[in-house]
């Protein structure tokens, strides 16, 4: 899975206001009415009131802090499977229990690609701690059963974002 993710913007979609250092933005990936992919970054005092135009893929909340002299933004635009687990389970951002479903499957797949590692559950066994194999960062997901009705919650996110699931027998056509 490989989409191109924006980095943050500089003002709030809803309101046209720029962001200040440490203002909380809430930032939706979405998939609009013409089918793309996009980032929408608005305040967080502005979230409740501001119509997305598409379906809400995952939302996430953190403090804003503007890109330093001199800093690529390009490097990060690749949206991979990692990326997105990095982006949506940023111990710094504000928990999205509606996020939980996905974070739960990306750790899953990411740990099979091993880059993850489980590191043990928090001391109250509510959450797994999960650490990044290259940056050693820790990260920690709510625990779930990793069943069927997990993977019906995320189906229709995943359809959104890749396309949905080919039919038996229908053939597979190479993305351009």
């Amino acid at each position: 899975m490989e989409l191109t993710l924006h980095p943050s913007a500089k003002i709030s979609r809803a309101s046209g206001r720029e962001f200040a250092e440490g203002d909380r933005v809430v930032s939706h990936l979405l998939r609009e009415p013409s089918g793309e992919v996009a980032r929408h970054d608005v305040l967080s005092s502005e979230d409740a009131d501001y119509a997305k135009p598409g379906f809400v893929f995952c939302s996430w909340t953190v403090d804003y802090k503007p890109r330093r002299a001199g800093e690529n933004p390009g490097l990060a635009l690749k949206l991979t499977a990692e990326n997105l687990f990095a982006t949506v389970g940023d111990p710094a951002a504000e928990p999205n229990p509606g996020n939980t479903p996905l974070l739960q499957f990306l750790a899953l797949l990411l740990e099979r690609k091993r880059l993850l590692r489980p590191r043990g559950l928090t001391p109250d066994g509510a959450r797994q701690i999960y650490e990044h194999a290259r940056t050693h960062q820790l990260y920690e997901i709510p625990v779930g059963s990793l069943d069927e009705g997990l993977f019906r919650k995320i189906q229709g996110q995943l359809d959104l974002l890749v396309g949905p699931a080919k039919a038996a027998g229908q053939p597979v056509t190479p993305a351009t």
